[in-house]
């Protein structure tokens, strides 16, 4: 593979049963996504988000011992119940980050109830990527999306 852009995405994809409506939802809905957003037993005790072109979002998610792994960035596009994209590249109000680590890039394509949904981590350097996939990219976005689908049976 060249060393292009497309070589530094990790890209997971899985179908919902659930309206892609509902699915964006958890996504946008901060309450919902405390439930869901973290590989267990880590927990989402903080999300603030801002869920429009220029809004800023921030975790925080904590391991069993209390340690607080925040993470924050802000929304570059924003399509109600078909797409979100958000980056790490600023922090709040187009404030550069210290490290831009990835683009993340989530679609929710529905077809008869279902959704069929794809999350993109685009990241700048091959390097990056291949730290992001040995921290665990498919390993606990997996986890997250079996968390997603479980609570996507309970709303």
């Amino acid at each position: 593979m060249t060393d292009t852009a497309a070589s530094h995405d990790l890209v997971l994809t899985r179908t919902f049963d659930a309206p892609a409506a509902k699915v964006y939802r958890c996504w946008t809905d901060a309450e919902l996504l405390k439930q869901w957003f973290a590989p267990r037993p880590f927990t989402t005790p903080l999300v603030e988000i801002d869920v429009r072109p220029g809004g800023s979002n921030r975790f925080v998610m904590r391991n069993e011992a209390g340690n607080d792994y925040p993470n924050q960035g802000v929304y570059l596009e924003v399509v109600p119940n078909r797409k979100l994209v958000f980056t790490d590249a600023f922090t709040s109000a187009w404030t550069p980050s210290a490290k831009p680590f990835f683009v993340g890039e989530l679609h929710f394509e529905e077809e008869n109830g279902k959704t069929k949904y794809t999350a993109i981590a685009r990241h700048w350097t091959k390097e990056d990527m291949e730290a992001h996939e040995k921290m665990g990219f498919h390993e606990g976005w997996g986890q997250c999306a079996d968390q997603l689908a479980e609570l996507l049976k309970t709303i």
